[in-house]
């Protein structure tokens, strides 16, 4: 190794064994985080075994895990290598431990182990909309016009609670068929907080940089980036026409005419 290399690598862990000392530090400071020692997850999931894999996105990827008394859980286990992921661990961790309700995913604890950043889930047994109602799954379950009447009111409660009962509201960014997931009775919950916004009473908005995804984004958040509850009612009105008609608002293997199901309404 060149001394060069060796100054560079011991640089690289300083500021590595740093930036897990504040991680560590933050996580320690929020209340009713319960936390996982990596061991038990690692077991509860088969060593992280891509059999109990059951989704996957872009800052890591979520396993079925079953303790030792027999709970069930979602266990999200994030990138080490990205920074990116290191802050939506700790936004998710800050916006959803101090809240419950039962149209949003319960947030059971993390796990903080050297470079291990994981959250804990209660597990969902029908999985995603993504999955189920719009086929990204292939999955066989019928959805009748009750069943969505539900989902759609189900949601809009879940959201009715974060921007008007929390303090301070919080405006979640990334409202999407693969973020709403079905319990056993195919009650929705609003899911991955990552991306979420704490929004002070006194703001009429935020200028932050555009986060969210393709097709479900506000037309004035996305040009200018200005930041209201608005973001998350327009991609909330997606959603309702993505339910009522059961497909996807993009879909390019369609002709070109038929792609883009706001063009359609």
């Amino acid at each position: 190794m060149t001394c060069c290399s060796f100054l560079f690598s011991r640089k690289k862990t300083a500021c590595s064994a740093e930036h897990t000392t504040e991680i560590d530090d933050e996580v320690s400071g929020i209340q009713n985080t319960k936390l996982f020692p990596y061991k038990e997850l690692k077991m509860a999931t088969g060593n992280f075994h891509y059999s109990n894999k059951i989704g996957e996105g872009g800052f890591g990827v979520v396993y079925k895990g079953t303790f030792r008394d027999g709970t069930v859980a979602a266990i999200k286990v994030l990138s080490a290598d990205s920074r990116q992921g290191v802050r939506e661990f700790l936004t998710e961790i800050n916006v959803i431990a101090n809240i419950e309700h039962e149209n949003l995913v319960k947030l059971h604890g993390c796990c903080v182990e050297g470079n291990h950043r994981i959250l804990v889930y209660g597990y969902l047994e029908n999985n995603s909309l993504a999955q189920t109602l719009l086929g990204g799954g292939n999955s066989s379950m019928q959805f009748s016009w009750s069943m969505r009447r539900n989902i759609c009111l189900g949601v809009a409660k879940g959201l009715a609670f974060l921007h008007e009962e929390v303090r301070p509201y919080i405006v979640h960014r990334d409202i999407k068929a693969s973020n709403i997931l079905l319990d056993k009775n195919l009650m929705p919950k609003i899911s991955d907080f990552g991306l979420a916004k704490l929004f002070p009473d006194n703001l009429t908005h935020i200028s932050t940089r555009v986060a969210g995804t393709t097709g479900y984004l506000a037309p004035e958040y996305a040009i200018r980036g200005q930041l209201t509850r608005k973001a998350d009612i327009y991609s909330f009105g997606v959603l309702l026409l993505e339910i009522v008609s059961g497909r996807c608002n993009t879909n390019r293997r369609l002709p070109l005419s038929d792609q883009y199901l706001l063009e359609r309404v």
